[in-house]
């Protein structure tokens, strides 16, 4: 059974992890970027200036196979509890059991930094993910029709929930 290891994001890391948010850009509609970013966007969404959000490497050995990331969900004090979850990982990772393994280990570091709920924001037609947050005891709490368009096609987006404290 191969070892999988979670480490904080660091500078180092932040060209391979442009290049996998990059294939799913250019490839899938799991991202609402049509273009590929350049490495100072990817700096602000996978950089925060907050210990509570937090973007995550996964690792095989010395192998990054992916990154999970909490993010503030809205700016206003209210939502202070509730946060934002994204899981990318490279195309050969996925089917491993990796989704599951980041989804888990976010949960742990939100419960730790008090957060209360967790969404995840998803393309509606992206059922490898919400399959992934379904089996992780997320439930469906929003359903936004034909809100994105991605290459021709009017794209639905969902959202999932779990309140885990």
């Amino acid at each position: 059974m191969k070892k999988y290891y979670f480490h904080e994001m660091k500078e180092e890391y932040l060209d391979e992890v442009l290049q996998i948010y990059t294939y799913y850009v250019l490839n899938t509609t799991a991202t609402f970027h049509s273009q590929p970013l350049k490495q100072e966007e990817m700096h602000e969404i996978v950089f925060f200036n907050s210990e509570k959000y937090k973007t995550f490497v996964i690792c095989e050995e010395t192998e990054l196979c992916g990154y999970v990331l909490i993010t503030q969900h809205k700016k206003r004090e209210a939502y202070d509890r509730t946060a934002e979850v994204t899981i990318y990982l490279k195309p050969a990772y996925i089917g491993k059991g990796l989704g599951s393994m980041a989804v888990n280990y976010i949960e742990e570091y939100a419960k730790i930094q008090g957060l209360h709920v967790l969404v995840a924001t998803i393309c509606g037609q992206n059922e490898a993910s919400i399959r992934l947050f379904k089996n992780s005891g997320y439930a469906q709490c929003a359903h936004y029709k034909e809100v994105g368009q991605k290459f021709g096609r009017l794209l639905d987006v969902v959202a999932y929930q779990k309140i885990i404290s």
